[in-house]
């Protein structure tokens, strides 16, 4: 870590909520504002299941985005009330709310993030992927729509994949964060730990790779992980609920794990910033995701 910046008169620092339902683009736009992969990303749900923050510094400005599970709205397991109580915790001591919905979509579930949101914290409505309109001239009409259904205290419509407007954004999110001393060293780009971040990147490329094979019953766990002159070597188990789900994991002849596994060490090392020896393999633990003791052992809160 280097040495922190001693910021000047009307430096200001605080904590950005990103929120919204399940695959709206939270994590995506999270990670094209700090400009790092910190956040995994799929087009599956669940894919965050955990709070994850995002750090950027700029000269006058730091913003510590907080990315969170996307609400679950049907609260059927432990691993749903566990990511909703990631949610909760992340907007205790939050200056401002993201609030992300897709382009020329408003939803009921939409709806119920929003009557969950804190009525005493400024709410920044984020339009997302608006590059995928195929109408632009609806875009006007349906941010006026959008001001009628609550009191936003800005509509911001981006594309987090182009970078559209995403300048705006910071600019907006700065004016409700205090004047303060920056709170993490100006080099940090997350709080997370690299056996963390390890481990989401490989839980990325099975959610990637199994297509709608994918169990919702799977996890990973990072059972050892050393540097050695330089060298990251890291035992990975990948934890599943049934033995079908074993045999779909590891794939015909372990092509599919020897892909999964290659395709992450490859992100590991880009993100790490130097060589990483990837370990894997599965392990069948029945009804996990409903058991309290094994979730904290896995990092859910």
């Amino acid at each position: 870590m280097s040495d922190t910046k001693v910021p000047t008169a009307g430096f200001r620092a605080g904590y950005v909520a990103i929120v919204g339902c399940p695959n709206v683009g939270k994590s995506t736009l999270m990670n094209r504002l700090i400009g790092a992969k910190i956040s995994i990303t799929s087009k599956k749900a669940q894919t965050t299941r955990h709070r994850i923050h995002g750090i950027l510094t700029t000269d006058a400005c730091q913003y510590v985005f907080v990315d969170t599970p996307g609400i679950q709205m049907r609260h059927r397991n432990a691993l749903n009330r566990a990511m909703n109580r990631a949610v909760s915790g992340a907007l205790a001591d939050i200056d401002v709310i993201l609030f992300v919905i897709e382009a020329n979509r408003w939803r009921n579930e939409d709806r119920a993030v929003l009557t969950r949101l804190p009525a005493d914290i400024p709410v920044v409505l984020v339009i997302s992927k608006i590059d995928r309109m195929t109408d632009k001239n609806a875009l006007l009409p349906f941010m006026a729509m959008l001001a009628e259904q609550h009191a936003f205290s800005e509509i911001v419509p981006t594309s987090a994949e182009r970078g559209d407007n995403l300048d705006t954004l910071l600019q907006v999110a700065a004016r409700y964060l205090p004047e303060a001393a920056p709170i993490f060293d100006s080099d940090d780009q997350t709080d997370r730990s690299e056996r963390f971040l390890a481990a989401e990147l490989l839980r990325e490329k099975l959610f990637r790779n199994l297509g709608e094979e994918l169990p919702y019953g799977i996890a990973v766990e990072i059972e050892r992980f050393e540097i050695e002159e330089g060298v990251r070597r890291i035992h990975a188990a990948i934890i599943v609920e049934r033995d079908a789900h074993k045999a779909m994991v590891i794939g015909k002849g372990g092509e599919r794990m020897k892909r999964v596994a290659s395709d992450a060490r490859k992100d590991m090392e880009r993100l790490f910033g130097g060589k990483v020896w990837l370990e894997t393999w599965v392990k069948v633990k029945g009804g996990w995701a409903d058991d309290e003791r094994a979730l904290k052992s896995l990092g859910y809160e």
